[in-house]
C-alpha cells in the first residue's frame, strides 16, 4: 500500500540561445582588468525596493523568501508573454574587462549584459551562482545589466548580483575608502550570523560595504550592519568587510572575526517521539485508549490528511477535519494523557503538497489543521512521483513547513520519505539539500526502511540506511554525529512488508535498542491497525501476517526514549 519504486530524474532540454559578442569597434589597446569591486547599486535588494532596477511589465518585486543572502531578494513573475527582465544601467570605463555574477533560482534564469555576453541555468529548487565576463568597447561608458526568466516557466528569484570592476568617470576618483574597523558579531543562530562595524571614510563618499567569508563575497549592504544567512549549523566561519565608493574604489579588508554557528534546532534540543501510525479509515482501527493502557505508548501518528478539493485539508480526502471518528480518537488519546502528530500525504490519494497552488496556500492548509487541534508537531509523508520525485513540490512543501514553523513557535516539523538500504536515494538527497538551501529548519528527517526489494536482513538494512542518512545530514548541514542522529527518525513496517520482508518483534526490539543507543529523535511503524497476530495471513490491513502478541510492536515502540 505504500510501495516505493526508485526512479531517476529525467532532465528537460532547452537549447541555449546564442549571444553576440560585445562590440569592440575601434579598440586599439589591450583591455584592462577590472578591479574587484561591485559597482551595482542595491545588488542584494536589501533596501526593500527595486530602485534603481527596472523590470519589464512591472513583473518584478522584492520578497523575503527565498533569499540567498541578507533578508531580501528579487522575484520576477514570468508570464507566457513576458520574461520579467530586470535591468540596471551603470557607468563603466572603456576597454575594460568586467566580471558579472549573481545567485539565481528558477527554471531557465539568464544573467547578462545588454548586447553582449550572457549565461543561464535551470535550478528551480535552490539558488545557483551564474558568472560571466565581458569587455567594454573603446568608447563605451555605460552597460545595462539584466536578469530574466523564460516564458511560461514560472517565477524566478535573483539575489546578491555583482558587477566587479571600476566605475565610470574616467578615473577622476581614484582614492579608496579607509578600511572598516571594529568588525564584531552581534548575534548568531544555527544558520545565520549578525555583524556590525564602524563606518569607513572616503574623499567622496562610501556607497556600499561588501561582506566576505574568505575570498567569497556573500552580500553587499549600504549600512554598517548585516546578517549573513544560509549558513550551516555548528560550523566555524571567518568574516571580513570592505568599503566601496561610487567609482568602484575598494578599501582594504577590516579586521577578521570568527564565529561558530549554533547547533541545529529541533531534535538537537531534546525532541523525542515514539509514535506508531494509527489509521481511522482502514484496517479495523482499534480503540486508542485500549492500546495506550496495554502498552504505555503516548503518541500516535494519525494518517492521513489529504486534499478534499481546492487545497482543503480533510482526513483521507473524505472525512471532515473535525467532528468525526478522527477527532473522537484524538480526544480519547488526549484524555488518556497522550497526543498525536498528523501525517500529511502518504503513497496515494489527492495530496495537499501536490495540489495546493503555492507554498503559501499549502502553509494555509497546514495551519487549518494546526489550529483545529492545537498541534505540537506535524509530519509530511512525502512519497511517489507527485511529491517525492518532484523537486518543485519538494521545495513547496519545505517552504510551507518553514512558514508554519515561523508562525507557530515551538511547533516541530517532520518529513518522512523512502530510503535505500544504504541511505537516502537521489530524491531523498535532494530533499535534504533543499531543506538546507531553504533554511527550512526541519526537526526530524524520518526514513521508511522497508520495501527494499526483497532484502532479508531488516535489522542490518535499517541500521545501514539510518547511518547513510546520518552521513548525508552531516555533510549537508555541517553537524557532528550526535547532532545528526538527533535529527533522524525511523518508521518501519511491522511483520510482513509489501515485499514480504519480515520484521519480527525481536528484530524491531533490536532496532529500537539501536535507536535508543544512538539517541535518534523519532521511532514509528506502520501500523497499530496491523499490530495483531495472523501467522500466514499475508500483507493485510488488520494484522501483521506473522505470529505475535496483540499490541506487541506498540509495546516495543513505547520503550523508545531516545
Amino acid at each position: 500500500m505504500r510501495i516505493r519504486q526508485l526512479r531517476r530524474s529525467r532532465h528537460r532540454f532547452l537549447a541555449l540561445l546564442g549571444t553576440a559578442a560585445l562590440a569592440l569597434a575601434g579598440a586599439v589597446a589591450l583591455p584592462g582588468t577590472a578591479q574587484a569591486a561591485n559597482i551595482l547599486t542595491n545588488p542584494g535588494f536589501e533596501t526593500g525596493s527595486l530602485s534603481p532596477w527596472s523590470c519589464s511589465g512591472n513583473l518584478g518585486s522584492i520578497v523575503s523568501s527565498p533569499v540567498h543572502g541578507g533578508s531580501k531578494a528579487l522575484a520576477g513573475a514570468v508570464s507566457s508573454s513576458d520574461n520579467a527582465q530586470c535591468t540596471q544601467t551603470v557607468s563603466v570605463q572603456p576597454n575594460t574587462t568586467y566580471s558579472l555574477k549573481g545567485w539565481v533560482r528558477g527554471s531557465y534564469v539568464y544573467l547578462g549584459v545588454d548586447g553582449g555576453a550572457s549565461t543561464w541555468t535551470s535550478s528551480p529548487s535552490a539558488y545557483s551562482q551564474l558568472s560571466v565576463s565581458f569587455t567594454t568597447g573603446a568608447s563605451q561608458t555605460s552597460a545595462k545589466i539584466y536578469v530574466h526568466g523564460w516564458y511560461a516557466q514560472g517565477t524566478y528569484y535573483a539575489d546578491d548580483i555583482s558587477l566587479d570592476g571600476p566605475g565610470g568617470g574616467g578615473g577622476s576618483d581614484t582614492q579608496a575608502p579607509t578600511a572598516p574597523t571594529g568588525l564584531t558579531s552581534t548575534g548568531k543562530t544555527s544558520s545565520s550570523v549578525s555583524l556590525s562595524w564602524a563606518a569607513s571614510s572616503d574623499n567622496v563618499g562610501v556607497t556600499a560595504y561588501d561582506i566576505y567569508s574568505g575570498s567569497n563575497q556573500l552580500l553587499s549592504v549600504s549600512g554598517t550592519s548585516a546578517t549573513v544567512s544560509g549558513l550551516s549549523a555548528s560550523t566555524a566561519y571567518t568574516f571580513t568587510v570592505k568599503a566601496r565608493d561610487a567609482a568602484g574604489n575598494t578599501s582594504g579588508a577590516s579586521n577578521s572575526v570568527s564565529v561558530t554557528t549554533n547547533a541545529g534546532g529541533g531534535g538537537g534540543t531534546g525532541f523525542k517521539q515514539a509514535a506508531p501510525y494509527l489509521y481511522e479509515g482502514w484496517g479495523d482501527p482499534p480503540n486508542p485508549t485500549t492500546v495506550m493502557n496495554a502498552t504505555g505508548v503516548k503518541w500516535f501518528t494519525m494518517a492521513f490528511v489529504l486534499d478534499s478539493g481546492g487545497c482543503t485539508p480533510s482526513w483521507d480526502s473524505s472525512r471532515a477535519l473535525t467532528g468525526g471518528v478522527d477527532q473522537t480518537a484524538i480526544n480519547q488519546i488526549r484524555s488518556a494523557g497522550g497526543d498525536i502528530v498528523p501525517s500529511f500525504g502518504g503513497w496515494q490519494g489527492s495530496k495537499l503538497g501536490a495540489n495546493c497552488s503555492s507554498a503559501s496556500a499549502l502553509a494555509g492548509a497546514l495551519q487549518k489543521v494546526i489550529d483545529a487541534y492545537g498541534l505540537k508537531a506535524i509530519d509530511m509523508d512525502i512519497e511517489n512521483t507527485d511529491e517525492f520525485e518532484n523537486e518543485a513540490v519538494q521545495a513547496k512543501i519545505l517552504t510551507a513547513l518553514k512558514t508554519v514553523k515561523a508562525n507557530n513557535p515551538g511547533l516541530r516539523t517532520i518529513v518522512t520519505f523512502g530510503t535505500s538500504t544504504t541511505g537516502p536515494t537521489y530524491y531523498g538527497n535532494r530533499l535534504i539539500e533543499q531543506a538546507q538551501s531553504l533554511n527550512a529548519n526541519i526537526d526530524v528527517f524520518t526514513i521508511m526502511p522497508f520495501d527494499f526489494g526483497g532484502g532479508s536482513d531488516m535489522y542490518g538494512n535499517t541500521v545501514n540506511a539510518a547511518e547513510g542518512l546520518k552521513t548525508k545530514l552531516k555533510s549537508t548541514f555541517g553537524w557532528d554525529d550526535a547532532t545528526a542522529y538527533s535529527h533522524i527518525g525511523i518508521s518501519g513496517m511491522n511483520g510482513l512488508s509489501d515485499q514480504q520482508e519480515n520484521t519480527t518483534p525481536a528484530i524491531w526490539t533490536s532496532i529500537r535498542d539501536w535507536a535508543n543507543t544512538h539517541h535518534i529523535a523519532r521511532l514509528a511503524y506502520w501500523s497499530v491497525n496491523r499490530d495483531r497476530s495472523c501467522p500466514g495471513g499475508g500483507v493485510v490491513s488488520n494484522c501483521s501476517g506473522i505470529s505475535q502478541s496483540t499490541w506487541q510492536f506498540t509495546s516495543i515502540t513505547a520503550g523508545f526514549t531516545g
